[in-house]
């Protein structure tokens, strides 16, 4: 069927989006067909083409079987890789750009398997079929440039729905891990999944547990890494994929009780990640507490920095509710749960410090903290100092104006003073007026946990007093030194 005058338009525009790769385009498309097989640019690449958007990735989809893929490859390509042969796919480099080719397949997951079943298929049609949305099932065949839609996902880009070209419950059946790219794009492009696929994220969630704990980290990293995270979660909570991958978060949907003595802490939390996704700032801002977005650190921050409550909610005498150390419980189940999702040490660390740290202002009150406190407050959060300024200020999701207010001017008189701290001494990396290797001259000890307490009683008078110049750093360490037990000795 001819394109329609809106579907020509609207392929024109895409056409020019892809200017800058259609030479490439033109180039491997006539070197495939020159070799008797065909090849369309297909997936993510035509999407974001329609939306006006610059994708990352080339993907390509051809009749050719691997091994034909590197002989067409072969005198064009800088580089070529087969780490994907066992799928079908082959990676190259040519000009600066990265393309990866794949054989038509339709690939299945056994039922009990993480693994995926790969068959190769004999046309692009049966291909598409087998994708996991209709908006990823539109391709561009190559050299010719011509759009082939048999799903009519352009129609759905349009209309900002996301379904599935064959029933969602296949298609949730042959990768469970689709669920969460529903979810996933819903943060990134805005799209409403069908009541069909909605259906079947509910029915289904209990089959992402064979998808790897890596798998699906990546599409949960993705998902708050978006536009609008919050449309994401919500889908995970209401589908009950969240119960799965980090149930914490639907656990945060206390019952409030009948005279409203607590926030509702799970739209608390989804309201702070947007506040703090507000507070980012833009790439190429300077300054040393800057924290330029999108940043997964301060995202995650925000999203569990109240996971603890539901363990440490009391009501107490007199109809008040605490959550007492919610912090440090908070952080203990961070620490679990970015472990169980096989995140990497630095990110568990960050995140987990920033849950545990973000009461810390509270304590200050209306500026009662002496400037020993603040320097321990820049201390103990170290590198992540910028990130705790904006998940602290994100916390306030008070109602009452005035009160958000004067929180805000607190902190603001906080960091006034950090600032003016940090330009008297250099605040930001605080340590003894002694090294190591100082103090163990000045005791005549080895290295060992002993010079490790006389370093850190060094650092605490340094943050106590500020500073005090070598002469009574040595006096002070001798006079520390003399009440130990090893000096007794």
């Amino acid at each position: 069927m001819s394109p329609t005058v809106t579907e020509a338009e609207l392929l024109a525009q895409a056409l020019r989006q892809l200017e800058p790769v259609l030479p490439l385009l033109t180039e491997l498309g006539g070197r495939f067909q020159d070799a008797g097989h065909e090849l369309a640019l297909v997936g993510g690449p035509v999407r974001d083409a329609f939306l006006g958007r610059s994708s990352p990735d080339l993907d390509f989809t051809t009749s050719a079987a691997p091994e034909q893929i590197e002989a067409v490859l072969a005198g064009w390509a800088e580089q070529t890789w087969d780490i994907g042969r066992e799928f079908g796919t082959i990676g190259a480099r040519h000009g600066g750009w990265t393309v990866e080719i794949t054989t038509y397949r339709a690939d299945a997951y056994d039922p009990d398997s993480r693994k995926p079943v790969v068959a190769f298929g004999d046309n692009l049609r049966d291909d598409l079929v087998r994708r996991d949305f209709t908006v990823n099932a539109m391709a561009l065949r190559l050299p010719e440039l011509v759009f082939f839609d048999p799903h009519e996902g352009l129609a759905d880009l349009a209309a900002g729905t996301l379904t599935t070209p064959h029933t969602a419950e296949i298609s949730f059946s042959d990768d469970p891990l689709r669920m969460m790219r529903a979810a996933r794009f819903s943060s990134q492009l805005g799209l409403r999944v069908t009541d069909e696929v909605r259906t079947a994220m509910t029915g289904m969630a209990d089959r992402l547990s064979i998808v790897s704990a890596e798998r699906v980290r990546d599409e949960l990293s993705r998902l708050l890494l978006g536009a609008d995270p919050r449309a994401g979660l919500e889908l995970m909570v209401q589908t009950g994929l969240a119960d799965k991958v980090v149930p914490e978060l639907p656990a945060l949907q206390l019952e409030i009780d009948e005279h409203h003595r607590h926030k509702d802490v799970y739209q608390h939390s989804l309201t702070v990640l947007e506040q703090a996704i507000a507070l980012e700032d833009e790439p190429g801002a300077e300054g040393p507490d800057t924290v330029v977005g999108p940043d997964l650190v301060l995202r995650l921050a925000a999203l569990l920095h109240d996971i603890g409550k539901p363990a440490t909610r009391r009501f107490e005498k007199g109809g008040g509710v605490s959550f007492h150390h919610h912090e440090v419980v908070g952080a203990k189940l961070t620490r679990a749960r970015l472990r169980s999702l096989r995140y990497d040490k630095d990110t568990v660390k960050a995140v987990t410090r920033l849950v545990e740290l973000h009461l810390r202002f509270h304590g200050y009150g209306t500026g009662e903290w002496t400037d020993s406190a603040v320097r321990r407050y820049v201390t103990d959060a170290g590198p992540l100092l910028g990130h705790l300024h904006k998940l602290t200020r994100s916390d306030s999701t008070t109602r009452n104006r005035r009160k958000a207010e004067r929180l805000a001017r607190t902190y603001d008189d906080l960091e006034d003073r950090i600032a003016r701290l940090r330009a008297e001494e250099e605040l930001s990396a605080v340590r003894p007026e002694l090294n190591g290797n100082e103090i163990a001259e000045v005791l005549g000890i080895s290295p060992g946990p002993v010079l490790g307490r006389a370093y850190k009683h060094l650092l605490a008078v340094r943050l106590d007093q500020g500073p005090i110049g070598r002469e009574a750093a040595e006096a002070e360490l001798r006079s520390w030194w003399a009440e130990q037990p090893e000096a007794q000795g």
